[in-house]
């Protein structure tokens, strides 16, 4: 079975770099600052970045030997809710990113798998998956909205901070629940 070449990143995307501009000779270097959308489904199931919420970019593409470096932070709002209160979490996250984008024809393509270094396709080098391994790696898999959280009463359901101190429920003991039943029974007649 031939092995299909992957097809060019948009070249209108803000998460898209284009290398054009760059010259190849090692060492040259251009800074990078824009805002871009959030691609759908950056996050985990409690907590991520809203879908076209702003990504802070700030990047440095760097010409090397074998490719173009490109390095910087990304900040992004964050949404969710708190694994212990179910509570609404806003917050920000800040990653830093580092990641080679190989020449086609450069010696990575001899040294390295083709999913060990990502390529530069028609001098494009995408940068959506990169932000989304940083940030989603970064995220807490159970997000809280304070670190002492109690999380909530597990008679009521309501959220414990909100509770008086001697908050309480009678709880009959399920032993006697046959006894009154048949109380309840005997009652009506």
């Amino acid at each position: 079975m031939a092995e299909s070449t992957p097809r060019p990143p948009d070249a209108t995307s803000p998460l898209v770099l284009s290398t054009r501009e760059l010259p190849r000779g090692a060492g040259e270097m251009r800074e990078v600052t824009r805002t871009a959308p959030a691609p759908a489904g950056l996050g985990l199931p409690l907590i991520g970045v809203p879908e076209g919420a702003e990504l802070e970019l700030e990047l440095r593409m760097e010409s090397v030997s074998e490719g173009v470096f490109v390095s910087g932070t990304v900040t992004a709002p964050l949404r969710g809710e708190c694994a212990r209160c179910l509570q609404e979490i806003s917050d920000t996250v800040t990653v830093h990113i580092g990641e080679l984008f190989a020449y086609p024809g450069s010696t990575t393509d001899e040294t390295a798998d083709s999913d060990e270094v990502r390529r530069l396709q028609d001098e494009l080098a995408d940068l959506e998956p990169v932000i989304r391994d940083a940030i989603v790696l970064e995220l807490p898999s159970s997000p809280l909205c304070s670190p002492d959280c109690a999380g909530l009463c597990a008679q009521c359901g309501q959220p414990l901070a909100e509770l008086p101190a001697d908050h309480s429920h009678e709880t009959a003991d399920p032993r006697w629940s046959a006894l009154a039943g048949l109380k309840d029974k005997l009652g009506d007649s």
